[in-house]
């Protein structure tokens, strides 16, 4: 039997930033850590990743200094912090929801990451709130997307983590979110019909260094949501649009996308799914429609009922009773403007199954 033992982290958190970790082989053909490190980051100066080993800020589990000389096989893992030039602020910024002795949930904007990741360090809602609270403990719960916004919850202290955090193991968190995909302009007859709750299920896959999940249709579901449409019209800015409340019963990575555009209704603003769009700078005025409405649990230290829910909303949702002349371009219900939900939720207790094999 192989026992997972967690590492306390032998540098403090740092202006809001924990240290990164990285393991290290115990063979290979690098003599030393520092020429391991050199070659893993070949993309970074030599030199300044020499000067940083003299200067001692790569420490081992005991937290003593690794120098340039220190062999491969002496440490299985090393801790350093991550070194990024000036970064582009990201001009949105999180609103506290809740706060006390053991919680903080925020209503997280678009395009602001859950966490430091990639080019985002210090631009990542967990810095930000270690920065603002003065509280280096703060740790995520659970994650949102960097494109997706609405609510997020924060542990405040390591004490009481590990309940909140069964809590999304156990699967016993009602999440909420809604979405806005363009509308399909064609669906054939076997197309399913969004004007009843669809229970979607398939299999999703996360392969590491893949920008998408990879969906396998043979193998036994791992993933579902529940998906009911809400309202059908037209945009502020004019587009046709469908606007979607989605329950997901389980947590894979990118489930709402893929199973929104399997159904032939991707999201707005989705530059992964259905098809992969080359990289580009982010477009502020089309955010991912994708909203994390609310999150729903008894507590588990006093056993009251919790909810919490976003103030934001998505920027897309089809506007009541629109009558501009873009709203010709949307095939209609016999009076213009959206569909209510009244129009859709007939027979709401009905539950369609669906796995059609658009991503695979």
């Amino acid at each position: 039997m192989i026992t997972c033992v967690s590492m306390s982290p032998p540098l403090p958190v740092k202006n809001g930033v924990g240290p990164t970790r990285l393991r290290i082989p115990p063979s290979g053909p690098w003599a030393t850590i520092a020429e391991y490190v050199v070659a893993k980051f070949d993309h970074l100066d030599a030199e300044n990743l020499y000067r940083r080993f003299d200067d001692g800020e790569f420490v081992g589990i005991d937290g003593q200094s690794i120098c340039r000389s220190t062999e491969l096989s002496a440490h299985r893992f090393v801790w350093y912090y991550r070194e990024l030039p000036a970064e582009d602020p990201v001009p949105f910024h999180e609103e506290i929801l809740h706060l006390d002795d053991d919680l903080v949930v925020i209503d997280k904007p678009h395009f602001l990451p859950t966490t430091p990741s990639g080019r985002y360090l210090r631009e990542s809602a967990l810095v930000r709130l270690r920065v603002r609270l003065d509280n280096p403990d703060l740790t995520p719960i659970h994650r949102l997307d960097r494109g997706t916004a609405g609510v997020v919850m924060f542990s405040a202290r390591p004490a009481t983590r590990g309940a909140y955090q069964s809590l999304f193991e156990k699967r016993q968190v009602t999440k909420v979110y809604e979405a806005v995909s363009a509308r399909p302009s064609r669906w054939g007859q076997d197309a399913p019909a969004l004007d009843v709750p669809l229970v979607y299920r398939n299999h999703i896959e996360a392969r590491r260094g893949e920008l998408r999940v990879v969906v396998d249709d043979s193998r036994e579901p791992n993933s579902e949501t529940t998906i009911e449409a809400r309202g059908m019209g037209v945009s502020a800015s004019g587009r046709a649009v469908l606007h979607t409340v989605l329950r997901p019963q389980s947590g894979r990575m990118h489930q709402l996308r893929v199973h929104l555009a399997a159904l032939g209704a991707g999201i707005l603003g989705d530059r992964r799914y259905p098809d992969l769009l080359p990289d580009a700078p982010d477009d502020h005025s089309l955010p991912l429609q994708l909203l994390a409405r609310e999150l729903e649990f008894t507590d588990p230290l006093s056993g009251r009922a919790r909810r919490f829910v976003t103030r934001r909303t998505l920027s897309e949702m089809p506007v009541p009773d629109c009558r501009a002349p873009a709203c010709r371009r949307c095939p209609q219900s016999p009076q213009e403007g959206t569909r209510s939900a009244s129009e859709l939720d007939v027979a709401s207790e009905t539950m369609t199954e669906a796995r059609p094999a658009y991503l695979s």
